[in-house]
């Protein structure tokens, strides 16, 4: 479980695909605070550690998982940067919003405009996917915790700040990214029983 709130960049080093793809990912975090099977959300992707280093720790990322997020579009090559956060622990604060790492699909920036200092990001989802995003709602991009500030048919926007540019890889952005799509888990529970209804 995650909140969404970034708390380091990553990068890849390098991919392998032995069977299934492997990863590594250079960190600024401590990794002898990290223990072997630990969960950490890599640009919203929830992932297991599988060995470490001293800046950098390995992951195995499945068939199914490439193909339901961006990995499968762009095959994180070395040098990209990963939005990181490591797993929720009792006690820890809750400032963004419930998230698991499940990513439900690959959403497509359309249009992006500073306004002011922030810039303001239209994305499109796929059709499966948008009902469940609403104004106001929350939702998880490359694992960053959002707010959505409107909402038309698929499209929907969102507003970058200036800390969010800095503090995750939101400053990277361009027209034509995948991004990772969380909905918000509330949003699914509350179709899914409207479908009983």
């Amino acid at each position: 479980m995650f909140t969404g709130i970034i708390t380091d960049i990553g990068e890849v080093v390098e991919t392998q695909q032995r069977g299934d793809l492997r990863a590594r990912i250079k960190t600024s975090y401590d990794t002898g605070g990290i223990d072997i099977g630990a969960s950490i959300a890599c640009d919203g992707v929830c992932l297991t550690v599988i060995e470490l280093g001293d800046d950098y720790f390995d992951v195995e990322i499945s068939a199914e998982t490439v193909g339901l997020t961006n990995i499968g579009s762009t095959n994180w090559p070395a040098g990209r940067r990963l939005n990181l956060e490591r797993a929720l622990k009792v006690g820890d604060e809750l400032g963004g919003h419930i998230v698991s790492g499940h990513v439900d699909g690959v959403a497509e920036i359309i249009a992006m405009k500073n306004e002011g200092d922030s810039t303001r990001v239209t994305l499109r989802a796929p059709d499966a996917l948008a009902r469940y995003i609403a104004p106001k709602g929350s939702v998880a991009l490359n694992g960053t915790s959002l707010t959505v500030n409107e909402v038309d048919g698929t499209d929907f926007g969102i507003n970058f700040i200036p800390h969010t540019k800095t503090a995750t890889t939101w400053g990277d952005a361009k027209v034509g990214d995948a991004i990772n799509l969380e909905i918000d888990t509330l949003a699914r529970y509350v179709a899914r029983l409207q479908e009983w209804g």
